[in-house]
């Protein structure tokens, strides 16, 4: 292990959360008059000084070294980094809120750098300025991952850059756009921030004010879903705001990558041509129909469009795993809620800011059955996995169902735990919260829905939760490496 550049690193993450802190209490000096907004700020004010002490620390020890990074530093920089990230930024909601446990703190810290948007608080309308932005900027950071913006900026990292943007980003780092690693992540940066300030400016015309469409533009391009509002985008009642939530949870939930093509020459065929990307629209297209009908088939809307813009918008959210809610859907009927816990397992696309098992992996492996089921009676046969005019190699295929497997067994493992956590909880609010967290969706069903938060575990259950959503954020590698020890061994 290159420990000099490790801290250097760890160094470089605590100064953005230092401004990103700034930032927070800066917008509650705003509001000097409003109820605990001083308390908010002097929490912002007291973690920004812990983050500022910690990166001096970490610049210190990091001080001597070689610059080189390989694969055990990328994964134990991204590991320690959002592990640290969330517990810094779980400091304002201690300070701040009364009676709230630390681990209800770390909880709500680690959903918003996971862009889970799973919460704690049961209201909070009531919760300060400062805290509002503070807790929607900790999605936006989350929604590509602060590593990224690092590798779109430092040039000392050279080739390091390719290692480290490919274990924080979640696509292909051989597909980034010709050029120098440093260019592509800084084209992903800039179409990251295009995104944003346009979703905001939607907001904004649609009738929002400016600090509630700031905070649901970092909200909605990240697919997070935390809202300044308890009954989120619903409290609005606005189909315009909800058209535009569609529209921009849709696509932050392709990849990043291919919209970036589509700025060149043959877009369209970028676009048609991407078997992933007609498979995600093919997923959303189908599960809206079928919650649609399952939605006029039940009564359940009177009004046609508001039964097509309710069943639109939260398959939309759920497969993006972004977790706005419009409507109460843990009521709807059996059937809808099934489909909507299969969209919380998908996902969107790889490269992009959702979260999920990702549409590519499924594809793949539903490939690779079809594949095997004809071995079974044509055992002379080969016949290779090809995406997008390319055939996988056997090892990338090896490694999704890898992923797969892994994936189940955390589910099962999880769902064994913490049900002995939490022994009256119901098996589907329990397997949702899950879901909800392992996946970075949010709102599960029945005692976790949309209408209800996850105040009432135990601590040390939520604290278990936080750790999933940090896992399923870094796609589980790089925080069961760091319970390697062969991993720490010193560089040479």
């Amino acid at each position: 292990m290159n420990y000099a550049i490790l801290f250097r690193l760890l160094a470089l993450i605590q100064i953005a959360l230092v401004f990103a802190l700034s930032a927070s209490f800066t917008v509650g000096l705003l509001f000097p008059f409003d109820e605990g907004e001083g308390f908010a700020v002097r929490g912002l004010e007291i973690s920004a000084g812990i983050s500022l002490l910690l990166a001096m620390v970490f610049l210190w020890l990091g001080r001597k070294g070689k610059t080189t990074i390989y694969h055990k530093e990328a994964l134990a920089v991204i590991g320690l980094g959002w592990l640290l990230a969330s517990i810094v930024g779980a400091i304002p909601y201690y300070l701040s809120i009364e009676n709230l446990s630390f681990a209800s703190s770390f909880f709500e810290s680690a959903s918003g750098f996971t862009t889970t948007g799973a919460s704690v608080f049961a209201n909070v309308d009531d919760l300060p300025h400062a805290l509002l932005f503070w807790r929607s900027l900790t999605q936006w950071i989350g929604g590509l991952g602060v590593v990224v913006f690092f590798v779109a900026i430092l040039s000392f990292l050279g080739s390091g850059a390719k290692v480290l943007f490919s274990r924080e980003y979640s696509g292909s780092s051989g597909d980034v756009l010709d050029g120098k690693m440093q260019t592509g992540a800084f084209r992903i940066v800039m179409l990251y921030l295009f995104f944003s300030t346009l979703c905001a400016v939607a907001y904004r015309i649609a009738g929002m004010n400016w600090f509630d469409a700031i905070c649901h533009m970092f909200t909605t391009v990240s697919t997070g879903g935390f809202s300044t509002r308890t009954a989120s985008l619903g409290a609005f009642d606005s189909a315009a705001i909800e058209w535009i939530s569609i529209f921009f949870m849709g696509l932050c939930g392709v990849s990043f990558l291919v919209v970036l093509r589509l700025f060149r020459r043959n877009a369209a065929r970028a676009m048609l041509g991407n078997l992933e990307i007609i498979s995600y629209f093919a997923i959303l297209a189908a599960s809206s129909f079928f919650v649609c009908a399952i939605l006029f088939a039940s009564g359940t809307e009177d009004n046609f469009h508001d039964l097509i813009r309710a069943g639109i918008f939260q398959v939309t959210s759920i497969l993006t795993t972004t977790g706005f809610a419009t409507e109460n859907f843990a009521t709807w009927a059996f059937p809808a809620q099934i489909l909507l816990l299969c969209l919380m397992i998908i996902g969107g696309c790889s490269g992009s800011t959702a979260g999920g098992v990702k549409v590519i992996r499924l594809v793949v492996g539903f490939r690779s059955i079809i594949n095997h089921l004809e071995k079974t009676y044509r055992p002379n046969v080969i016949r290779p996995i090809r995406v997008n005019q390319r055939t996988m190699p056997e090892s990338d295929v090896q490694d999704i169902a890898i992923f797969l497997v892994l994936a189940s067994f955390v589910v099962v493992a999880s769902s064994i735990l913490v049900s002995i956590f939490e022994p009256t909880l119901d098996p589907l609010s329990l397997f949702s919260a899950i879901l909800a967290c392992l996946f970075n969706i949010g709102p599960g069903l029945g005692a976790v829905g949309p209408n209800e938060n996850f105040a009432f575990l135990e601590d040390y259950t939520k604290v278990y939760l936080a750790l999933l959503m940090i896992m399923g954020r870094l796609e589980f590698y790089a925080i069961l490496a760091l319970f390697a020890p062969s991993l720490w061994k010193r560089f040479s």
